[in-house]
C-alpha cells in the first residue's frame, strides 16, 4: 500500500525539482528505537489490567484498546525494518510476491492502528460522557460484558476496513474516505464535548460532588486526544498533499518532513502509557507492583 503509506518515496522528481526544501532524512535506528519502547510499554499496559482484577472494568478495557492501537503502530514499523533488512541482505527478491504480500500485512498494521486509535477514543468519549451524566446508572448501562461486545464490534469493522483500505489504496476516493475518518472522530468527539460542558454546571449543581469526581476520566480523554491529534494530524495533511497537490512546490516542501511525521505517530505509542500512569491512580500503583515485582507497597 506504498500509495499511503510510502507516501516519502512517492513525491515525484517534479516536485522536488520545484522545491528548494531537502528531504530530510532520519536514521531507522530512531524509529527502531521507539517503536521497540512502544511495544513494551502497551505491553506492560496490557500485562497489568490482564492481571489485576480490580482493574477488570469497562474503562480500563477501553484503554487497553487504545495500547493494542498503539502497540500495532510501534510493531509496523519493527517489522517494516526488519524487511528492509532482508530485501537489503538479499533475502528477498524484489517486487516479488513475498515482498508484496509482506508490505500489504505490514500496512494493514498501520492502517489498523489508525483505525483503532479512532474508534478506542470514541468510545471512550462515549464512555466518559454517560459516566458523567448517567452515573447512577452507569454500571447497568455499561457492563464488561457489554464492553467486549463493543470491542469485538469495533476491531471487527476496522480489520475489515483495513483490508479494504489496503487493497483499494490506489484510488482517489479510498484515499478521500481514510483521511475523512479523522475529522469524522474529532467531530464526535467534540460534539460530546460540547454536550458535556454545557451541562456540566447545572448538573453540579444537583450534585455536586459527583461530577467533580468523575470529570477527572474527561480530563484524561482530552490529554489523550491532544496527543492523538498532535502525533498524526501532520500525516494525514501529508496524505491529502501527496494525493492532490504532488507537484506543488510547497506541498513538496511540507511533504520533505516526511519522516520527522512518522517519528511523532511513534511517539504517540511512547507517550500514551504515562498520561494513563499520571492519570490513574490505581494503574500507577498497578505499574510499580509489576515493575518492583509485588515488593512495592
Amino acid at each position: 500500500m506504498k500509495h499511503i503509506i510510502n507516501l516519502y518515496e512517492s513525491i515525484n522528481s517534479t516536485a522536488r525539482n520545484n522545491s528548494d526544501c531537502p528531504p530530510v532524512v532520519l536514521p531507522e535506528e530512531i524509529f527502531f528505537t521507539i517503536s521497540i519502547v512502544g511495544v513494551l510499554e502497551n505491553l506492560m499496559v496490557l500485562l497489568t489490567v490482564i492481571k489485576n482484577k480490580n482493574l477488570q472494568s469497562p474503562m480500563y478495557f477501553f484503554i487497553c484498546s487504545l495500547a493494542i492501537s498503539d502497540m500495532l503502530g510501534s510493531l509496523y514499523k519493527i517489522l517494516e525494518n526488519i524487511l528492509i533488512m532482508f530485501k537489503n541482505m538479499g533475502y528477498l527478491e524484489p517486487q516479488g510476491s513475498f515482498e508484496t504480500t509482506a508490505d500489504d500485512v505490514v500496512d494493514s498494521l498501520f492502517i489498523l492502528s489508525l483505525l483503532g486509535s479512532i474508534c478506542s477514543l470514541s468510545v471512550i468519549a462515549a464512555d466518559r460522557y454517560i459516566t458523567i451524566f448517567h452515573a447512577l446508572r452507569y454500571h447497568r448501562i455499561v457492563t464488561p460484558r457489554r464492553a467486549l461486545v463493543v470491542l469485538m464490534v469495533i476491531w471487527t469493522c476496522c480489520m475489515g476496513s483495513g483490508i479494504t483500505i489496503v487493497t483499494f489504496s490506489h484510488h482517489v476516493p479510498t484515499v478521500i474516505a481514510f483521511t475523512a475518518l479523522f475529522p469524522l472522530m474529532l467531530a464526535f468527539i467534540l460534539c460530546l464535548y460540547l454536550h458535556m460542558f454545557l451541562l456540566a454546571r447545572s448538573h453540579a449543581r444537583r450534585t455536586s460532588t459527583l461530577p467533580r469526581a468523575n470529570m477527572r476520566g474527561a480530563v484524561t480523554l482530552t490529554v489523550l486526544l491532544g496527543v492523538f491529534i498532535f502525533c498524526w494530524a501532520p500525516f494525514v495533511l501529508h496524505v491529502l498533499l501527496m494525493t492532490f497537490c504532488p507537484a506543488d512546490p510547497y506541498c513538496a516542501c511540507y511533504m520533505s518532513l516526511f519522516q520527522v511525521n512518522g517519528v511523532l505517530i511513534m511517539c504517540n505509542a511512547v507517550i500514551d502509557p504515562f498520561i494513563y500512569a499520571f492519570r490513574s491512580p490505581e494503574l500507577r500503583d498497578a505499574f510499580k507492583k509489576m515493575i518492583f515485582c509485588n515488593r512495592y507497597q
